[in-house]
């Protein structure tokens, strides 16, 4: 198998609010867009993230098409967490967890977009 990219989708009931959260304070760009749908790409992220309204009438399997659920994370590593999540609470994102560290060495932090959707950064120490 060749993987040639990967892309996160999750449904929410404001897809708009979703996509400026994370073009606003994580740098992501629209790639495409249409009625209750948008992909967004990141030049450095790897992964493309893409908002489906709740609800579509083309979204299959139709018996999980509800809000992406709690416990949803999207994390990503960065390299000065401390630099970014001062930046981003700066901006008014609503913070979830200010920057910690677990014993391992993994320190993160957390943001909720308006649909709830948990954005992480984490850096390894």
């Amino acid at each position: 198998m060749k993987i040639t990219s990967t892309a996160l989708s999750l449904n929410v009931a404001d897809v708009t609010a979703s996509s400026e959260f994370a073009t606003t304070n994580f740098g992501f760009t629209e790639a495409m867009s249409a009625d209750g749908f948008v992909s967004l790409t990141h030049p450095s992220a790897g992964v493309n993230v893409i908002f489906l309204r709740t609800g579509l009438e083309t979204f299959k399997p139709a018996s999980i098409a509800g809000p992406a659920g709690q416990g949803t994370l999207i994390a990503f590593v960065v390299e000065d967490i401390d630099a970014e999540f001062s930046r981003i609470a700066a901006a008014g994102a609503q913070v979830v967890t200010a920057p910690e560290t677990e014993p391992w060495g993994e320190r993160y932090c957390q943001f909720a977009d308006p649909n709830g959707i948990v954005w992480q950064l984490v850096q390894w120490v």
